[in-house]
């Protein structure tokens, strides 16, 4: 007996042992990796007459994510990709003499659509350089197709089905379902377009909603519109018809209504390549993907002291120490601080992709950015959404950029606090309180608010949205009865918002770098990134035991259990914007 209990402790013991080698191993690897990965985007090998292979048909975040060296072990190339690293690439194939052209597949890309156009109007100025750019897809969405347009050259398998049908955007009401199940969203707004809590207290949308949404989509649409017309050499009224009628689902439909210039096989199209290259059909294409280009929008020069720092504030505002999807306060406020004492730091962009948050944490982080003012250019450069939140961190910028097809704006405060009392009474759970006076109680989960509890929420948010209105009138330089017109949590389009007053010009993330480098009265800078998270040791091991699995099946309630998480945080005081936009 005790033979075998030395052999299974023995046993257990190696097989510890040989667990934490070969977690060790791979970190010792993943180290390395990084080093061999950093100097291979430095010094990347590109072999003469090679084209630049841009597949993306990924999702795409304004910042690269992390290097996650398991993935660099596996060999599979990233699923996730930051926009630096996509503008990075193509700048630099633009500058390389080798590099003849672009190879781009994005029927099916995962971004946003000011990401998107900032994408399709990097490849815009590639093409100046008179290099060429082939696309190639077997499907593509309205936005795929959308940065296709740009292409010289569009291809598509003879099967293949196109989306071309305008835009829409569906808001789910939910005032039945709460009085059938007894759980419900108590919410106190201050501001008729603040509807991030409509879908709540009523069974349809109402008309300044309606209104906000449709002035969304129509500045939207008159943008991808008048772009895809002008590259395809097709008039603005027959692409409207087009669209209109549906008369374009199919690869047969597009290439008879010249949205595309060939329908062919995906072998057929490395042929088109070898002839744009001037190859015979016997050699092979020599070609480097994009993520192995760059992964800065600028490359790195050593002897350069100057440098222009990019503070990526990306997801929704929390009362947290945040991350690289979500804003902290600590961690942004850790960048602002270190930016201020950076000598080498002439100037600063800090490029925002937020639907807002928690009304806090905003007014914090603004707070913070005080110091820098004046000390240094501030130039705010907005993505997909810098709204409610998103806008009060900006509003303070010398300048603001943002895309014709960013949602910002939505000044506006609203509280929400999760009710469950007719759940509760219908399961026979009865919630009694004790209280020593009229409103200790406060807020409970097991009751409906009081009226006490009711005013006290309602001054807070009158407070906070009178704050949020100065700030913007502050930063903005605009009379208080300005803001107010432009406020009451109303969204615009970028194109609306430069027309107003709420931001500056349009232009994207490398108009906002150039500008900040000219106010500061440098030529030559490198780009640094901000903030710097550290890489936590139980993370290294979860991206270790994720690596060595196999996945079958999604899980089923992977989707609802996500959405109900970013539910369960809109509690409280929110400076956020007014309904989830999911503009397709």
């Amino acid at each position: 007996m005790n033979f075998f209990k030395s052999f299974l402790a023995s046993l257990l013991g190696t097989t510890v042992a040989l667990g934490l080698i070969i977690i060790f191993f791979f970190i010792s690897i993943a180290a390395i990796a990084t080093s061999v990965n950093i100097e291979k985007v430095d010094s990347a090998f590109v072999s003469e007459n090679s084209i630049l292979n841009l597949n993306l048909n990924l999702s795409v975040r304004d910042r690269s994510p992390a290097f996650n060296p398991f993935q660099f072990l596996s060999e599979k190339g990233p699923s996730i990709v930051g926009m630096d690293a996509i503008i990075g690439s193509i700048n630099k194939a633009k500058k390389d003499p080798k590099i003849k052209g672009i190879r781009l597949n994005s029927g099916l890309i995962a971004s946003g659509w000011a990401q998107t156009r900032e994408i399709r109007n990097c490849l815009k100025n590639f093409k100046k350089s008179g290099k060429f750019i082939y696309a190639y897809a077997d499907f593509m969405s309205q936005k795929g197709y959308y940065l296709s347009s740009v292409a010289d050259s569009i291809f598509m398998n003879p099967m293949g089905a196109i989306e071309l049908k305008g835009l829409s955007s569906e808001v789910l009401y939910y005032e039945d379902f709460q009085n059938q199940f007894g759980i419900k969203m108590e919410v106190i707004r201050h501001g008729k377009y603040k509807s991030a809590v409509e879908p709540f207290l009523q069974k349809k949308m109402s008309n300044e909603n309606r209104g906000q949404i449709k002035g969304l989509l129509d500045a939207f649409w008159t943008t991808i519109r008048d772009e895809i017309a002008e590259s395809r050499v097709i008039s603005k009224t027959t692409l409207e018809t087009l669209v209109e009628e549906l008369a374009v689902t199919d690869a047969e439909e597009a290439m008879s209504n010249a949205m595309i210039d060939a329908l062919i096989y995906e072998k057929d199209f490395e042929n088109s390549l070898k002839a744009a290259l001037e190859l015979n059909k016997y050699n092979s294409i020599n070609s480097v993907e994009f993520y192995e280009m760059n992964t800065q929008i600028k490359p790195f020069e050593n002897d350069t002291k100057d440098r222009i720092a990019i503070i990526y504030a990306n997801g929704p505002i929390l009362y947290t120490e945040g991350s690289e999807e979500i804003i902290g306060k600590k961690a942004l406020n850790r960048a602002l601080d270190e930016v201020v004492e950076n000598k080498n730091i002439k100037g600063v962009v800090l490029r925002i992709d937020s639907p807002g948050g928690d009304a806090m944490t905003s007014e914090i982080i603004l707070n913070t950015m005080r110091n820098l003012k004046g000390k240094k250019p501030i130039v705010v450069s907005m993505g997909n959404v810098a709204a409610s939140g998103g806008y009060y961190i900006a509003c303070l910028g010398d300048k603001i950029y943002a895309d014709p097809m960013t949602i910002t704006g939505s000044i506006g405060v609203f509280a929400a606090f999760p009710n469950i009392k007719g759940l509760a009474d219908r399961i026979g759970v009865n919630a009694e309180q004790v209280n020593s006076n009229k409103n200790s109680m406060g807020y409970s989960l097991f009751e409906p608010l009081s009226e006490g509890f009711k005013n006290s929420t309602r001054s807070a948010i009158r407070k906070i949205y009178s704050t949020f209105k100065s700030r913007v009138a502050e930063g903005r330089s605009l009379e208080m009865e300005k803001v107010e017109s432009l406020s009451q949590g109303r969204v615009w389009s970028g194109k609306d918002a430069q027309e107003n007053g709420l931001v500056d010009a349009l232009g994207g993330l490398e108009d906002a770098i150039e500008t900040a480098a000219e106010m500061a009265d440098i030529e030559n800078f490198n780009i640094v990134d901000y903030p710097k998270y550290e890489d936590e040791f139980e993370q290294i091991l979860l991206d270790a035991f994720s690596f060595a699995q196999l996945k079958i099946f999604d899980n089923p309630i992977e989707k609802f259990t996500t959405e109900f998480f970013e539910l369960s945080k809109v509690e409280g005081i929110q400076a956020r914007i007014p309904f989830l936009i999911n503009i397709e």
